[in-house]
């Protein structure tokens, strides 16, 4: 094995090559496509509209000041005090009382976008101190409890994987913009952590507060996919608005090396699974799917329709085209759903409907669904998708009671990915 006079390798040293040859497989496979990442132009739905980017920042940005800083009746962003590693500060749902790492991670991934450093560490802050579960004897040691109290105590503790999967990212990204600190802000150490605990968490059932709980994996490495919860029992099926390979393309490059091909595979079925699960005439996707894309049949279908998780859907798939440019069926798509919407009536049109295009009781004409609609712009190719772009800078800043928190946090997002300012920040 081994020539003469030669000393054998040490573990580092093998463990080493190994690592190094992973690395390179995988490199070697990625194809960064012709997309922003490849190119580093990010599309500009609204100057196509004939507005200036002045006017976009000048939107988002009284977007931000008016759901982060705005009267008692405008916000969602509270400071919450401080502690050793500086203040703190929550987004709440206002509308359930509760705090959620969907709209904690949405916020953190706004503030980055935005270059919002002091409002990203304190909504990070806030999330480690009070949502992140550091117990080797619980359960969901590594994740982060998906539901708290205003006061930083839970209301479960388990977690939710979309919530994990935007702090990786948000973290990422703060790392490639501001660098990484000390402690819980060594951004770029922490998107790794989390990113690893999500495929790597061991089986453990164990008790909480609110009874025994199993946790486990947050992907099914058989499919490679992203699971609605960690659990392997009778949970064990997806949500098509979880899916996101347009971040799973970059932690093929960014994370683990270990785990870098399979996120690059979990990308490609992402894309197969938009096309499973949505409806072949309307395009609308259910709120939770089998790993086949079979609509879930728990709580007698109750999400088996289009409904408030898989608005986000469209946005998904259309951010993966904008960023990446791989797969055309998501042009297809967009242009199928948009077609769907506008045959609904653009000023009109309901947020909650059977998959192929029945009206559920909730009529409203919701501002994140609006939203989300045109975002599906930037993969669209028919004319139509103007009319969606334009019905978004036309919208005002959502701020009813039931608008604020959900709707808000994806109308600013929104803003963002259609004015090309929601950006790609390789992490140092």
């Amino acid at each position: 094995m081994f020539k003469r006079n030669q000393k054998p390798l040490s573990i580092l040293s093998l463990c080493l090559l190994v690592c190094l040859s992973c690395y390179s497989a995988v490199a070697q496979k990625l194809n960064n496509g012709a997309g922003a990442y490849a190119t580093h132009h990010y599309r500009d739905l609204f100057q196509e509209m004939g507005h200036s980017p002045k006017q976009s920042k000048a939107k988002i940005e009284a977007a931000f000041q008016q759901l982060f800083y705005g009267d008692t009746s405008q916000v969602i962003y509270f400071k919450a005090g401080s502690n050793e590693n500086g203040p703190m500060a929550y987004v709440s749902d206002i509308a359930h009382y509760d705090v959620r790492t969907e709209g904690m991670s949405y916020a953190m991934m706004i503030a980055v976008q935005l270059n919002k450093k002091a409002e990203f560490d304190a909504l990070w802050n806030w999330s480690v101190t009070h949502m992140y579960v550091s117990s080797p004897q619980h359960p969901s040691e590594g994740y982060f409890s998906w539901s708290m109290k205003t006061d930083g105590t839970p209301n479960e503790e388990t977690p939710a994987p979309d919530g994990e999967e935007y702090y990786v990212m948000a973290l990422y990204f703060a790392s490639g913009r501001w660098g990484n600190g000390q402690g819980v802000y060594n951004y770029h150490a922490w998107a790794d952590k989390i990113l690893t605990t999500m495929r790597h968490h061991p089986l453990k059932t164990g008790p909480t507060k609110f009874g025994e709980r199993t946790v486990s994996v947050m992907v099914s490495e058989e499919k490679k996919m992203i699971r609605f919860v960690p659990s392997t029992n009778r949970w064990d099926f997806s949500d098509p608005s979880y899916h996101l390979p347009a971040f799973y393309e970059l932690w093929a490059r960014w994370g683990p090396v270990a785990d870098r091909s399979f996120w690059a595979a979990a990308a490609d079925s992402s894309r197969s699974y938009f096309q499973k699960s949505t409806n072949p005439q309307t395009g609308l996707a259910p709120d939770q799917a089998d790993f086949e894309g079979q609509p879930t049949k728990r709580r007698n279908g109750q999400f088996s329709h289009f409904g408030f998780d898989a608005w986000r859907t469209a946005s998904n798939w259309s951010v993966d085209w904008n960023w990446w440019h791989k797969d055309t069926n998501e042009q297809v798509l967009s242009n199928r759903i948009q077609a769907f919407f506008a045959s609904q009536g653009m000023n009109t049109y309901g947020c909650q409907y059977t998959l192929d295009g029945k009206q559920l009781l909730d009529a409203r004409h919701a501002s994140g669904l609006l939203a989300t609609n045109a975002v599906a712009s930037l993969a669209a190719t028919q004319p139509l998708s103007r009319k969606f772009t334009e019905a978004l800078w036309q919208a005002p800043v959502p701020h009813t009671w039931v608008e604020r928190y959900y709707d808000g946090l994806l109308y600013i997002m929104s803003l963002m990915h259609c004015s090309g300012n929601y950006r790609i920040y390789s992490p140092r």
